[in-house]
């Protein structure tokens, strides 16, 4: 019996140290007018303030895929692909673009919004593309984001918020009407929070329904995690408030130089990691257990890779 619980606390910590390393979720702001990137951690804490610092041209717009980070280079009108590390893969991974200013990723695919031509192009994570007018006839969409398999797609000029299929059909060109221009949008389960040129942050259901057009008296590039909200604005400080618009640290980040943008790291999946662990480690217990009372049988097992 003794044997059994030791042989299962082993299988515990291999599924606990397989969990613990998955990345933490961290927050990227474009610095300088998008001339450099820094990483920082969710209590506020500084990785990387000049995680990458050369090579941007009028940076606007970041999202991660895996290990990978792209970056929407408003002025040179192309896609910068780096590491999550700020390590350069390919500068111009994607070039030709007019007048990108956000980026969205779903599985192996990567829209792009254009404010030259109000379109949204479809690309593959390796540039190729796929669709450069998957959506046409937008507004102005100078913001954009990916829920529910549906892409959210802000026009400035057009004062609303559309939805989309992945594929490019219209499921409602105006889903949300907002009293200003939508400057920044993110979503969280079924609330979609809108920063506005009235200086307010307003929340919205994904039904299309108005939940507190001024719920945040605060404007700039917004994000989410969890319960929580942040908002980074030209002041160069990033504030934290929950959900339901309280002011949970309106310094989290004081020491930005002209922040642009933010965006947070996807969050991590522990279960998919600890159900491929939990059935590795209880493999191994198996393999134990049958050693011991046959080990005969044992010997005709694999080994692990």
């Amino acid at each position: 019996m003794k044997t059994a619980k030791k042989i299962y606390g082993i299988a515990l910590a291999l599924v606990c140290g397989l969990a613990g390393t998955l990345k933490a979720q961290d927050i990227y702001v474009i610095n300088s007018g998008g001339e450099s990137i820094g990483e920082y951690g969710l209590d506020g804490s500084t990785i990387n303030a000049s995680l990458i610092s050369s090579g941007l041209d009028e940076a606007i717009a970041v999202a991660i895929s895996g290990n990978d980070l792209f970056v929407v280079n408003e002025n040179a009108g192309t896609i910068g692909e780096y590491t999550t590390a700020g390590v350069p893969i390919n500068t111009g991974l994607i070039s030709g673009l007019d007048v990108p200013s956000a980026i969205a990723i779903s599985g192996n695919d990567l829209y792009v919004s254009n404010i030259g031509n109000n379109t949204i192009g479809e690309y593959g994570l390796d540039g190729s593309t796929i669709n450069a007018s998957l959506i046409t006839g937008l507004d102005y969409p100078d913001a954009m984001t990916i829920s529910g398999g549906n892409l959210y797609v802000a026009n400035l000029f057009g004062f609303n918020i559309g939805e989309y299929g992945l594929d490019g059909s219209t499921i409602n060109a105006s889903l949300i009407s907002v009293p200003d221009l939508p400057l920044s949008m993110a979503i969280s389960g079924n609330d979609v929070f809108v920063a506005d040129g009235d200086i307010h942050i307003g929340e919205y259901g994904l039904d299309g329904s108005t939940i507190n057009a001024t719920l945040i008296n605060q404007s700039g590039s917004i994000a989410t995690s969890g319960n929580d909200l942040f908002v980074v604005d030209g002041t160069g400080t990033l504030t934290e408030y929950g959900l339901d618009g309280s002011l949970v640290n309106a310094s989290l980040i004081s020491v930005l130089d002209d922040p642009s943008d933010i965006f947070i790291s996807p969050a991590p999946e522990p279960s998919e990691v600890a159900v491929a662990g939990l059935g590795a480690a209880m493999l191994w217990v198996w393999r134990r257990k049958h050693r011991t009372s046959n080990p005969s049988f044992a010997r005709k097992l694999p080994r692990n890779p």
